[in-house]
């Protein structure tokens, strides 16, 4: 464990159904210079116990058992307690092929990049949709070629990529604890100040789409979180002058019914574009909400 090149946070959190799969396709990686750190953040099912038997199958894994806190927190514990030359956070419901962080790594290494990402597929149940896929390796440190590469922030993913350790502490970011949609402000701001993006072909990461996460729970308090990671984001952009949200679509959105069916719905695009679908879904205008110069 003295040549530790990539450290990799797994929080983990009530999801003893899919742990397996994830520690599985991370123990079975070609690349084995990894720690792996699980931090259990006050799990009320299995996934303790689960947790326990991998750490006595394999000594890289390293498991630390807290009192729940959310993710941003585990995160940034995750940060904190990392000695590998880069950081990978991978989510307990998802997993990686078994060449993810070689290549990842191969091609960081090989730019001398701050971060490397890979392709993404959705799983939802039974179906795969391709999410992000990239067709070739390409790198860049300018800064809105970076935010394009990345697809950031209209799919501000963590996962899904490492980032130099150094660099990435030296950065100060942090995830914002207490609250979820963390990621739509960390992101913005991790790929800003760190130097360097490549996009990595053949490497892919399976997010599932898990029915039962806090992520995929409706309520006022998510709502709120993400529209206070979207205010912060944006103000961020705009201060730092990063063109690529053009085009951006605001959560913001205003819905006219009548007996409860939905007749209009508008929907707001950065920086002051408007549009109208009728029924929601029907597009009938897109324009300025202010006249052109």
């Amino acid at each position: 464990m003295s040549d530790i090149k990539i450290s990799v946070v797994v929080p983990v959190y009530n999801v003893e159904k899919y742990l397996e799969q994830c520690l599985n396709s991370i123990i079975n990686q070609t690349f084995k210079d990894i720690e792996i750190i699980c931090i259990n953040d006050g799990s009320t099912d299995g996934s303790l116990e689960i947790l326990r038997e991998y750490e006595q199958k394999d000594s890289r894994i390293r498991l630390i058992n807290k009192e729940n806190e959310g993710i941003s927190a585990v995160r940034n514990q995750g940060m904190e307690l990392a000695k590998g030359e880069y950081i990978s956070f991978i989510d307990s419901d998802d997993w990686i092929d078994e060449n993810y962080l070689e290549a990842l790594y191969t091609a960081a290494k090989k730019y001398d990049s701050d971060i490397a990402c890979s392709s993404i597929i959705r799983v939802t149940g039974k179906r795969h949709r391709k999410k992000i896929i990239y067709k070739k390796e390409e790198f860049t440190t300018e800064s809105d070629k970076k935010n394009e590469l990345t697809k950031v922030p209209i799919n501000s993913y963590v996962w899904n990529k490492i980032y130099k350790r150094v660099s990435l502490l030296k950065s100060g970011v942090k995830f914002p604890v207490g609250r979820v949609y963390e990621d739509v402000i960390w992101c913005i701001k991790a790929i800003y100040y760190l130097n360097g993006v490549v996009t990595v072909p053949d490497a892919v990461y399976y997010y599932r789409k898990n029915p039962t996460s806090i992520m995929s729970t409706k309520s006022e308090q998510n709502a709120k979180d993400y529209a206070l990671s979207e205010k912060e984001m944006l103000a961020f952009a705009k201060e730092h002058n990063i063109k690529i949200l053009d085009g951006y679509k605001y959560s913001k959105r205003d819905r006219y019914r009548f007996l409860g069916i939905t007749l209009l719905k508008r929907f707001y695009y950065y920086p002051d574009i408007i549009e109208y679908c009728l029924f929601g879904f029907i597009p009938v205008y897109k324009g300025h909400t202010k006249p052109e110069k």
